[in-house]
């Protein structure tokens, strides 16, 4: 029988000597495939929880969003976070590009029972390398509710900086009151930089 781990690079299509293809990536202990209909009950578990979607623009979702945002998901841009040593998709990601290949966003969400274990802070690394050794990006760009310590955090870990902090532009849902909005950003050149200085 296939391991587990070689099982799931196969689905996902991500070669063993990890050059990557644009649909599927891969870190020390996670893989990043596309979305598809069959991770709709992991997604759910999330996407329906108020308190995991609390700073995010959307939910919590009924069965029909979720199902909605899974048909919409474009391999390269939306990724399942899956953990390799137990195949269970733990959240989901993405890199989203403007037209002109220039600029990308980032976006992640992790299922709160996984949180403070590093996994955005190891898929944000890889994303940002996806987007500026992959995609050739020029910027790369994540908003975030100002108060949401563990969002800020993944983008300092990875050198991106605050750019912007935007008063009360952001619609907390679950709160049901505007709260401050921070954009942190990197530069292909200091994402170079902070590479090279590990």
């Amino acid at each position: 029988m296939q391991p587990l781990e070689e099982r799931i690079r196969s689905e996902a299509r991500v070669p063993p000597d990890n050059s990557i293809k644009k649909d599927a990536l891969e870190t020390e202990r996670l893989i990043l495939r596309p979305l598809n209909a069959d991770d709709f009950e992991a997604v759910h578990a999330w996407a329906s929880d108020p308190e995991n979607t609390r700073y995010m623009a959307w939910g919590p979702n009924d069965e029909a969003q979720t199902k909605g945002f899974l048909s919409a998901a474009r391999p390269g841009k939306d990724f399942a976070v899956v953990l390799k040593a137990t195949g269970e998709v733990v959240g989901s990601c993405g890199l989203y590009p403007d037209a002109a290949l220039d600029t990308g966003e980032l976006g992640w969400i992790l299922r709160k029972a996984h949180w403070k274990r590093g996994y955005g802070t190891e898929l944000g690394a890889e994303l940002i390398r996806y987007g500026f050794e992959d995609l050739k990006l020029r910027r790369i760009t994540a908003p975030c509710a100002a108060v949401n310590y563990g969002s800020f955090r993944v983008m300092e870990r990875n050198g991106m900086r605050r750019e912007a902090l935007h008063i009360k532009a952001f619609w907390a849902r679950a709160d049901k009151i505007w709260i401050d909005e921070a954009v942190y950003a990197i530069l292909a050149e200091e994402y170079r930089e902070h590479t090279r200085k590990g």
